[in-house]
């Protein structure tokens, strides 16, 4: 039997996840998932990949998505109203373009002086209408592409096994930055071959394998790289068809509903693995 044993919304793009015991899946994943992005002076979104120091902001946010608070190591924390009505500003992730409502000066500055360049904070507005691409098409807020990331303790097992084989220390789930963490699957991947599912009251649909990039290089305590890992154990076993590595996959919400650490997850249809 498969089970819920993790579940972590990550409020702003590319910062800290909050774990949480229970959650409402929207069709645009998890609730408040990805619903802010820290972006520079020409709108353009910060990511690990050239910001690490993003990982260790831990940002909380209320149930009702109206206060937001933003902390780490070593700062006094900052909590701002959050704005859905202001004036929307022109934001770009990857080479797509969207909008977003800033959320002032107060956000601004703490995360101008936590990242040591000029930085804004845009929450996606109530209007944003988005298609996520897949197998299952989506939605989603910030995300980089499909609402739902999905990973099994047994995937990560495999990968410290071929990490111990080189010498390595295990890595953390955190590394890989999942929604919905899974225990039971024998077989490693098991995820990969997943088309259908249900988890607590909602339905999930498959959308594509999670190609992994230098984030995972990033140590999400401190935000220092610490490369070549994972990339270079996943290079020998996890190369996808179409280019890049594979840990996990990303999955559509067919049905949105509550679900909760110990629902159990259970595949209504099988298919093959693309990898």
């Amino acid at each position: 039997m498969a089970t819920v044993v993790e579940l972590i919304r990550y409020p702003i793009k590319g910062c800290a996840g909050t774990p949480c015991d229970r959650a409402l899946l929207t069709p645009a994943g998890l609730a408040h998932d990805r619903a802010f992005m820290v972006v520079d002076a020409d709108g353009v979104f910060r990511s690990q990949r050239r910001d690490p120091r993003l990982a260790p902001i831990r940002p909380e946010i209320d149930a009702a998505g109206e206060r937001l608070t933003l902390h780490r190591p070593g700062a006094d924390p900052v909590t701002i109203d959050v704005d859905t009505t202001g004036p929307r500003r022109d934001v770009r992730l990857f080479d797509s373009a969207f909008r977003g409502i800033d959320q002032g000066d107060a956000a601004a500055d703490w995360l101008s002086h936590a990242l040591g360049a000029d930085s804004r904070l845009v929450r996606v507005p109530p209007e944003h209408e988005r298609v996520t691409d897949g197998a299952i098409p989506g939605t989603a807020g910030y995300a980089d592409s499909s609402p739902l990331h999905v990973l099994s303790r047994t995937s990560l097992a495999l990968l410290d096994a071929r990490l111990a084989e080189r010498g390595e220390a295990p890595l953390p789930m955190t590394r890989f930055r999942p929604n919905v963490v899974v225990e039971g699957w024998v077989e490693p991947h098991t995820e990969d071959r997943v088309r259908r599912c249900t988890v607590g009251e909602a339905e999930l649909g498959y959308a594509k394998l999670a190609i992994r990039c230098a984030v995972t290089m990033v140590d999400q305590e401190t935000g220092a790289k610490a490369g070549p890992e994972p990339l270079r154990t996943f290079a020998d076993y996890r190369r996808a068809p179409r280019g890049g590595v594979a840990f996990g996959g990303k999955f559509a919400v067919l049905r949105p509903g509550r679900l909760a650490v110990g629902d159990e997850l259970v595949v209504t249809e099988w298919g093959p693995a693309e990898l």
